[in-house]
């Protein structure tokens, strides 16, 4: 998430009250080395992009507190936290949220120790492992998959040690397993890029699903909104080709082109992730294919996939936002100091289009 003046983080409201859920609206602060337009944005400008953190709509929901989950109250000054990122960071995604984990740990003087799968779980796993062996008092996981957390799940219950996870879900029991889930609604994400290409498509052709890596949420959730969107709202659209791109750009590059080849009426192209859509554009570029030919729809919000909408290869972007360093260690702290806090808590993700792609291009990461 991106910046916020000093004097509005400092009277940001903590999370939660006891048995109720507020709606946040920290911006996501971060650093001015993650964000090259530079300058922080003015309130008003960031909740139109999309900058906004809020908790699930209706204000109510389920939340998590120390005598639930267990352990004692600590300052989080005093700690230590556990970062485990998930994959390299070649993608822009990953290098934002990493970036601003350790910003928010630097800003409030905080020790942070940081761990890197390499997109390898079995190497997530016993790196969450090493961090809880150095003494972490909390860990923060950016999950590679939903599965397999059992390990850890029970070296940290033995320690009473709080989990927030970042961007994806686990499969555990909240205030159980872990405190809280931090993310954006990746249904809706599905459901918003579904509309965008409707739109772009007319509603009429065969268009492709470059589908994310198998095994976690995130891809299962923004495939079931897409398709039940373009069921519902648009039954020309036919969904005529799904193969998973692993998030990859190379991988989305090498899909589409076979994807061409298979199916070259193709309309459209819905990828899962920027890093994808990229590859596909790549891919189009080498078949002789100009801007607009075929409809590319993706989710993340990374700058180069910005450019791709002011340059005609992309139509639009639906933001998923990954600077979660200030509601990771805000959602710490309020949980260490004795507050409840939410299981699920929701961002708010903005989308990139035509209309403001050029004039918004700072925002992008």
């Amino acid at each position: 998430m991106k910046h916020l003046a000093p004097q509005r983080r400092a009277r940001a409201r903590t999370l939660l009250t006891a048995g109720l859920v507020t709606s946040l609206a920290l911006m996501a602060g971060c650093a001015k080395s993650e964000d090259d337009s530079g300058g922080d944005k003015d309130a008003s400008r960031s909740a139109e992009s999309g900058q906004v953190v809020a908790s699930p709509s209706g204000g109510s929901g389920p939340t998590c507190g120390i005598d639930a989950y267990g352990g004692k109250k600590l300052d989080l000054k005093s700690a230590t936290v556990g970062f485990s990122q998930s994959e390299k960071e070649a993608n822009p995604f990953r290098i934002a949220e990493t970036a601003s984990l350790k910003a928010e740990a630097g800003k409030r003087g905080v020790k942070l120790l940081t761990a890197n799968a390499q997109s390898q779980f079995s190497k997530q796993i016993s790196d969450v492992q090493d961090l809880i062996a150095k003494g972490a008092d909390l860990l923060v996981i950016a999950p590679l998959n939903s599965d397999g957390w059992e390990p850890v799940l029970r070296s940290a219950a033995a320690k009473h040690i709080p989990i927030v996870t970042v961007d994806r879900k686990i499969n555990a029991t909240a205030c159980k397993d872990y405190v809280s889930f931090i993310g954006s609604d990746f249904v809706e994400q599905g459901r918003r890029a579904a509309d965008r290409m409707i739109e772009a498509t007319g509603g009429k052709g065969e268009i492709a699903i470059l589908l994310g890596a198998a095994g976690n949420n995130v891809t299962t959730e923004r495939t079931k909104g897409f398709e039940d969107r373009v069921k519902e709202k648009a039954p020309g659209l036919k969904i005529v080709f799904r193969q998973t791109g692993d998030f990859a750009r190379e991988k989305g590059q090498s899909v589409t082109e076979n994807l061409i080849q298979s199916k070259p009426g193709i309309k459209g192209i819905y990828a899962e992730n920027d890093e994808m859509g990229l590859g596909a554009v790549n891919a189009l570029k080498g078949a002789g294919k100009k801007p607009g030919d075929v409809k590319i729809v993706t989710i993340d919000g990374t700058r180069n996939a910005v450019q791709g909408i002011v340059d005609g290869w992309i139509d639009g972007v639906i933001e998923s936002n990954p600077r979660f360093g200030p509601l990771a260690f805000q959602t710490l702290n309020s949980f260490t100091q004795g507050q409840k806090v939410a299981q699920d808590i929701v961002i708010q993700d903005s989308a990139y289009t035509k209309d403001n792609a050029k004039a918004d291009l700072g925002k992008a990461y």
